[in-house]
């Protein structure tokens, strides 16, 4: 049975961050007491002066989300960095405190997202690692903690054209790319391919429940790729023709495999068994701490189903919108990170974690 929090006020995990990251200081957790105390349970609000407008790490978010190319997660970094540059903590403790509080609300807003839970969590690995004790005052420090918030939005950022110019590299004149659904990160190594004068076709699938394929085939149409569309059920009908696999990914786990919008393992599993090799382009912000070990033993992610007709209330739907897709079916991921095989993620991940 877990240990009672004896301070509800102060998260376990800043309770024991002193045995995990060796500060000495007796008063450590007093302090942390007197700096949540003058926060209230949101920790977003401020003290306003006339006319100000208070901030909201959510609002902030989704204005964010509103730019198209924007990834979630990306808007989430942008949303944290945010936080500190209005933050009005007068101390290191109070604004960790604050930082942890807002990517508490950002994970909670959508708590299906791999991404989003993994894109707050690395934000607060990577930037809280300055310590206050390598600066001579708070507003030195505060700016150190901005400046390395707002370079790992930037690297975030630009994580998608540095995985381009990776994966169009195994894009050769001539070839047939299958695609399932639709992935940004995938669009631009296509996108980069083509604009490289590489000529290729590629095979969409449609992309049930929300037939995202439809606008990846949109896309490159106008890119002036050939394209070609699959019904889901015809992927392996077509998989002779194909020479790679080309998928994005909702979340890379700790095995080296994906999860990924349903479909990917079926796709995975045909491609396997027919010797032709599967890609994934993820971006590092999306590497999370979990560990699946078969298709429900992740959260569950729904999605309604239209059929375009009734369903009897007796029949069950299968409404799960991802899969697992184990790393024994991949064969490469093309990430920020450089060019990976599936057993080099879960080192990739402990340099991220550390």
């Amino acid at each position: 049975m877990a240990a009672e929090n004896p301070n509800p006020n102060i998260s376990l995990y800043y309770q024991t961050r002193a045995a995990h990251h060796g500060v000495v200081t007796s008063d450590w957790l007093d302090q942390a007491k007197a700096a949540a105390g003058r926060h209230p349970e949101d920790g977003v609000s401020r003290n306003l002066s006339a006319g100000e407008e208070e901030f909201s790490v959510v609002d902030e978010f989704n204005n964010w989300r509103k730019l198209p190319e924007l990834a979630e997660a990306v808007a989430a970094i942008r949303s944290l960095a945010s936080v500190i540059r209005s933050s009005q903590a007068t101390t290191m403790m109070e604004l960790e405190i604050e930082l942890k509080k807002a990517a508490d609300l950002l994970k909670a807003w959508d708590t299906t997202s791999i991404s989003l839970t993994a894109g707050c969590d690395l934000f607060m690995r990577y930037v809280t690692r300055t310590s206050a004790l390598d600066y001579d005052n708070f507003d030195s420090a505060k700016s150190r903690l901005l400046e390395r918030a707002e370079k790992f939005g930037e690297i975030s950022y630009k994580a998608r054209k540095i995985i381009a110019m990776f994966g169009q590299d195994f894009i050769f004149d001539g070839c047939t790319i299958l695609v399932h659904g639709f992935s940004r990160v995938v669009l631009e190594v296509l996108r980069t391919a083509a604009q490289n004068k590489k000529l290729f076709r590629v095979f969409c699938t449609e992309g049930r429940p929300d037939r995202t394929g439809l606008r990846l085939s949109n896309e490159l149409a106008k890119l002036d790729v050939p394209v070609k569309l699959l019904i889901d059920s015809a992927v392996a009908y077509s998989m002779d023709e194909v020479d790679m696999v080309l998928v994005g990914a909702d979340g890379v786990v700790e095995s080296g495999g994906i999860i990924n919008m349903m479909g990917t393992y079926q796709i995975a599993l045909v491609a396997k068994s027919m010797n032709k090799p599967v890609y994934v382009a993820a971006e590092s912000y999306k590497f999370a701490r979990l560990y699946p070990l078969d298709q429900k033993d992740m959260v569950p992610a729904l999605q309604p189903i239209d059929f375009g007709v009734p369903i009897p209330s007796k029949v069950e739907v299968e409404t799960s919108a991802r899969d697992y897709t184990p790393p024994q079916y991949l064969t490469l991921l093309f990430t920020d990170l450089g060019v990976l095989t599936p057993s080099v993620v879960s080192d990739e991940l402990i340099q991220l974690y550390l």
